[in-house]
């Protein structure tokens, strides 16, 4: 009996001297989670597992809201600060900086030390530098706020999709991965819409205000957060276990590695810019990159049409980005119909392959390029109803989340293990052009037009619009000559953001693993 056990659960059990629980160790006699051990992340109940969501998706509204809140109080920055609303815009661009800055520092510190406390140190900050940003007497004081929050505040960027991964399975952890994204594409565009009142009915000041108040608030649910990293689980659970008469031999697995935080730290600083040049990875960045940077010049793109143009005020002048709100949710929802069909299909045993996320990229990039030239040559004439750009903005939203979430899921399921440096130098190079974007928007708008600098853009999407079609065509011979992406044609689950290899997480691998991985993965598709 005994050995069935084994065979059906991989592991051999023990019983616990003393108590009714029975310890399960792998093969290698490291300690592992029981079936239905109640410490293992994805066996907390529902409600758990979605309060711990709503936590993690305040930080990432927390993080994304304050991104671009100061955008719709540029003009009260440049008058009380003494400088022009261009250099004003550097306050948006600092804290993207930090974005860069941050992934890079965060990522590694949470697979040594663990998600929870990364988090409570992190937000922290974040807090601390708030009050900076809110209280400081000059320009250069809100800059060193505004890039410290950034960088603070990328954790929860970095760290949230994890702790999803930890607590959610296959299925409803992409569900959770669609919130996540549509709440990165609401707060960037609820923020400016906030700050734009705020500024005609107080001070650019109160802006930082409300960040205060809602990262205050955020604070006091995060106390409560659990640690849900399993191998830093695993880990607590190991040493409490030794405490106890006739345990002291117990380990967990990450024990058993020669992990060190330099070690990861090396990996982590340097495998995401090899990643980064591989094809899949590269094409994916470049149309990210553009995206990405579009949201953050929809933020100076829509004071220039509703009111300059227009004669709208501050506040009035930023409700027509609720449209952009909208078109954020209606992504989501398509994003979640896609993925009903598609758990449909797998019940049906449909066997999948990276390329069939695509073609909601596939769509995603027509509309994108198509909105693009309908915002703009409806922008460019006053003579046009308000409401027929702010519907182009709707379904340009729309778009840019299709994009964002459905090459997300692609580079997960192409590199697997490498999954995490491959969204690391996307991140990167993301946020670096984005924070660009509040310098240069208002010259390209002035000197071009609306309609001239938006055809600039949308030209640039009809480019990138082939990406994914090329993709879907011929992305497994594209992957079958990548260094790191998967190549057997036989579908695999998604792995998990800290799927172990050798008792490791991902970015804790060496240079030798690597290699052993790599080998595996082509006598596979042999």
């Amino acid at each position: 009996m005994d050995s069935v056990r084994r065979d059906l659960l991989g592991s051999t059990s023990i019983p616990n001297v003393g108590s009714d629980e029975r310890l399960f160790f792998d093969k290698d006699g490291y300690l592992e989670f029981a079936p239905d051990d109640p410490e293992n992340p994805k066996n907390y109940s529902f409600g758990r597992k979605c309060y711990i969501t709503a936590i993690a998706i305040s930080l990432v509204m927390n993080a994304t809201f304050s991104s671009s809140a100061p955008s719709g109080s540029f003009q009260g920055i440049s008058d009380d600060l003494h400088v022009s609303v261009e250099v004003a815009g550097l306050v948006t661009t600092l804290f993207l900086l930090g974005y860069c800055a941050g992934p890079l520092f965060w990522a590694p510190l949470s697979e040594f030390y663990g998600r929870r406390w990364i988090f409570y140190i992190s937000f922290t900050l974040y807090l601390a530098f708030g009050f900076l940003c809110a209280f400081t007497p000059n320009f250069t004081g809100l800059l060193i706020g505004r890039f410290s929050t950034g960088t603070a505040a990328s954790a929860a960027l970095t760290n949230a999709p994890g702790v999803l991964a930890d607590i959610w399975g296959p299925v409803d952890r992409g569900n959770a991965m669609i919130l996540f994204a549509t709440m990165t594409f609401v707060g960037p565009a609820l923020g400016p819409v906030v700050s734009g009142f705020l500024q005609v009915k107080k001070t650019w000041r109160w802006t930082f205000y409300v960040l205060l108040w809602m990262a205050g608030a955020t604070e006091l649910l995060l106390i409560t957060l659990p640690e849900t990293l399993p191998i830093t689980v695993l880990h607590n659970k190991a040493r409490r276990l030794r405490k106890t008469a006739g345990k002291e031999s117990v380990k967990a697995p990450v024990e058993a590695s020669n992990r060190s935080l330099g070690g990861i730290f090396k990996v982590a600083l340097t495998r995401p810019w090899r990643l980064l040049i591989d094809p899949i990875s590269f094409f994916v960045a470049i149309y990210y990159a553009v995206v990405y940077t579009l949201l953050y010049m929809l933020f100076s793109i829509y004071p220039i049409v509703f009111q300059q143009k227009r004669g709208w005020d501050a506040g009035v002048g930023e409700l027509p980005l609720i449209g952009t709100v909208i078109g954020a949710c209606l992504g989501g929802l398509a994003l979640f119909i896609d993925s009903q069909i598609g758990q449909k299909k797998s019940i049906h045993s449909h066997k999948s392959v990276p390329e069939d996320r695509l073609p909601g990229a596939m769509v995603g990039g027509v509309v994108f390029a198509v909105t693009i030239f309908w915002f703009a040559w409806t922008a460019e004439y006053d003579s046009v109803h308000w409401a027929v750009p702010t519907v182009a903005g709707t379904f340009l939203s729309m778009s840019i989340l299709l994009i964002f979430v459905v090459f997300i899921n692609y580079i997960i399921d192409s590199y697997l293990v490498y999954a995490a440096s491959a969204l690391a130098a996307n991140t990167v190079l993301r946020s670096a052009c984005a924070a660009a974007s509040p310098l240069f928007t208002r010259y390209m708008f002035g000197k071009l037009g609306v309609g001239g600098a938006g055809s600039l853009i949308g030209g640039v999407g009809v480019l990138l619009m082939p990406i994914p079609f090329v993709f879907y065509k011929y992305g497994a011979a594209i992957r079958a000559r990548s260094k790191f992406a998967l190549r057997d044609k036989t579908p695999h689950p998604p792995a998990d953001e800290e799927k172990a290899v050798n008792g490791r997480s991902p970015s804790q691998t060496s240079e030798k693993e690597e290699n052993l991985v790599d080998k595996k993965a082509r006598g596979t598709s042999e």
